[in-house]
């Protein structure tokens, strides 16, 4: 008998087929519950559709048991930004406009189930980009955004501001508002926002995946909010490394050696250094100078 399914239900069984993980199943089978026809024709399909979730929810709690403490091991950076915001909110857009990465992309809620994690290169230094599940989703790992040095909190409507403020525990790290999704408002519209988001003093972006509207400013805010010095390091008579040991401000020569190789510090007679910190061109100095951003360092060893 036709159950005369409309077209909700089709897209639903659609995304059920296509899902790769249990929770987009889950998600799948219960949005197919919701929008299959209810009628005395369809009981028993429906009867279907609840054994499949039931059965699928028993087996998803089994390998969480079985599975417990052994979620996807993140290792923090020297520059770690993390992304979070609510449901939809383009949190994955955004990791693929900034980064390397290739994440699921979907029109419905909850897609990320697992942190995702791509590499953001600006001036010539690598910066670890991580997109978090939404904040309602029990894959939430406030952990990693408890560690962060950088919170990227992505939004479509100023209101939602509050709910995920309240959220996040981490007093510590620099916030970057990303208000997502500026390519669907009028100029005014836009003009409103930013004004609402200065007037209260946030450090922001109104941004768009679609369109890259936004997508230099966003990398430049996010390299200038964490606070570090670039020395590179080079070998006599060579060029220096196209990526340089990052450090606190105030770091020593001593410090850049034992980033370098953990021992080398015992090791080094001397240096010479080119640069801020430098009186002149290839000063000698010993470990406790203080090194500046953009310093080249030449060691010399025993």
């Amino acid at each position: 008998m036709s159950i005369n399914a409309g077209f909700e239900y089709a897209r639903a069984e659609e995304r059920y087929f296509q899902a790769q993980t249990d929770p987009e199943r889950l998600i799948a089978l219960e949005e197919m519950l919701r929008t299959a026809p209810a009628h005395k024709g369809s009981e028993r399909f429906r009867g279907d559709i609840r054994l499949k979730i039931k059965k699928l929810k028993e087996s998803m709690i089994k390998a969480k048991k079985a599975g417990k403490g052994t979620k996807k091991g993140i290792k923090k950076e020297d520059l770690q930004a993390v992304l979070v915001g609510l449901t939809n909110s383009g949190k994955s857009s955004i990791l693929k406009a900034l980064t390397n990465t290739n994440p699921r992309i979907a029109s419905y809620g909850f897609t990320t189930t697992e942190p995702e994690v791509g590499s953001l290169s600006y001036a010539n230094c690598n910066i670890q980009i991580v997109d978090l599940p939404p904040l309602a989703s029990e894959y939430f790992e406030h952990g990693i955004v408890n560690n962060a040095d950088t919170i990227l909190i992505v939004i479509e409507k100023i209101n939602e501001l509050e709910e995920i403020n309240k959220l996040i525990r981490n007093k510590n790290a620099k916030r970057i508002i990303i208000f997502n999704k500026i390519d669907e408002q009028e100029e005014q519209s836009k003009r409103k926002i930013s004004e609402n988001l200065k007037s209260k003093k946030y450090n922001y972006v109104l941004f768009s995946a679609k369109t890259n509207e936004g997508i230099e400013d966003l990398k430049e805010k996010i390299f200038k909010s964490f606070s570090i010095i670039r020395v590179y390091t080079r070998h006599p008579g060579k060029k220096e490394d196209t990526f340089p040991v990052i450090l606190k401000p105030g770091s020593t020569l001593k410090d850049v050696a034992e980033k370098v190789l953990h021992g080398l510090s015992k090791r080094v007679k001397y240096a010479k250094v080119w640069g801020p910190s430098s009186k002149f061109s290839g000063q000698k100095i010993g470990l406790k100078h203080i090194v500046k951003d953009k310093d080249v360092i030449e060691f010399y060893t025993e």
